[in-house]
């Protein structure tokens, strides 16, 4: 018999809550507050846990993040059962690590399926991946970056985003890494006029989203998908026991962050440095590599993030693809924008 740890301050929805879950075939163990709730799941381990959000002294928010810091507890499915309706509670309560989320009043069904979802899920994680450290041969197994990118496949959520969602935004608790499955990834941040800056551009089979691995520090920029993307996601305590056991893994993620930091360097050199004619070239170039596009084939890209990632003013990256089209380097029909030469577009100057 599975055990339900429920935490929830309203005596009267707590007792009918419980009952339910009695009758569907679940050891329930209650608690009437934040506190009390820690201290039970740390002393019982059970195999998931329900929890109210709006509750004294600590609220759910505070609980996940405290059980979540705790090797024995941090595996633990958590579900949110909330009055909070909005998005960004929703949100909040997902970036901090939940399963699932719950709005009261709510339906017997639904909170039944939930559990048992979870609860499945987990037995299947369990597996593959012991619940509080990687399997011994899991350790031997990644070695390379090439072989995390396996472990992000094999193991990691998958996550779909149609073109123009935001994945994460600048601010929100960075509680996960990304793998590119399908599509493409742009990173940016506004500036103090409300101006959009793009910082990175990431393409099939590429990693982004980490911050820091030791810090629990928010996201320093928001992201989105610029073409309808699919994504694969392990968290940050996951990706940190695969660094700690495999260091060659480790030292092939710092060259990794050190090209990254590379290029964002050789993108401010072009903004400053380089001719309109030569930003724009290039820019084009960018876009169609990282939408893996061969040069006969279109990209379909907004003028702003053109001009975003180029640095200068959507008017003047106009009038230059203008005349780049004149000069016969590349085709434009709407937002669609195909390559014609490239040798001659990678020799502008």
């Amino acid at each position: 018999m599975k055990t339900i740890l429920l935490i929830e301050d309203d005596i009267v929805l707590r007792e009918n809550t419980a009952e339910l879950l009695e009758l569907s075939n679940y050891k329930v163990l209650t608690a009437s507050n934040g506190k009390t709730g820690i201290v039970m799941a740390n002393n019982n381990l059970p195999d998931i846990i329900v929890c109210d959000i709006m509750m004294p002294d600590l609220d759910g928010y505070a609980v996940l993040s405290e059980l979540s810091k705790q090797t024995e507890t941090k595996h633990i499915p958590f579900i949110y059962l909330s009055a909070k309706t909005e998005q960004q509670d929703v949100r909040k309560g997902m970036n901090l690590g939940a399963d699932d989320y719950i709005t009261k009043p709510y339906n017997e069904d639904d909170l039944i399926s939930a559990i048992e979802s979870r609860l499945a899920k987990a037995s299947i994680l369990k597996e593959s991946i012991k619940e509080s450290n990687l399997s011994k041969e899991q350790e031997d197994d990644i070695k390379t970056l090439n072989d995390l990118k396996n472990f992000l496949d094999d193991n990691g959520e998958t996550i779909h985003f149609s073109e123009g969602d935001f994945i994460y935004k600048q601010g929100e608790h960075s509680n996960s890494i990304y793998l590119i499955s399908k599509g493409a990834v742009k990173c940016h941040n506004l500036n103090e006029k409300g101006k959009e800056l793009i910082t990175a551009l990431y393409k099939e089979d590429e990693l982004f989203g980490y911050t820091s691995f030791i810090q629990n520090i928010p996201y320093q920029e928001s992201a989105t998908a610029i073409k309808n993307t699919t994504l694969v996601c392990i968290t940050k305590n996951v990706l940190k026991e695969v660094l700690e056991n495999n260091h060659q893994v480790a030292l092939e993620l710092i060259q990794l962050l050190t090209d990254n930091i590379f290029n964002v360097k050789e993108q401010l050199l072009q903004m400053a440095y380089g001719s309109v004619n030569k930003k724009t070239a290039q820019t084009i170039i960018k876009f169609s590599e990282k939408l893996n596009k061969t040069p006969n084939e279109p990209i379909k890209i907004s003028r702003n993030d053109l001009a975003s990632v180029a640095g200068i003013a959507t008017e003047t990256l106009i009038r230059t693809m203008t005349l780049f089209k004149k000069q016969g380097l590349i085709e434009i029909e709407g937002r669609n924008i195909k390559i014609l030469d490239l040798e001659k577009l990678k020799d502008i100057y």
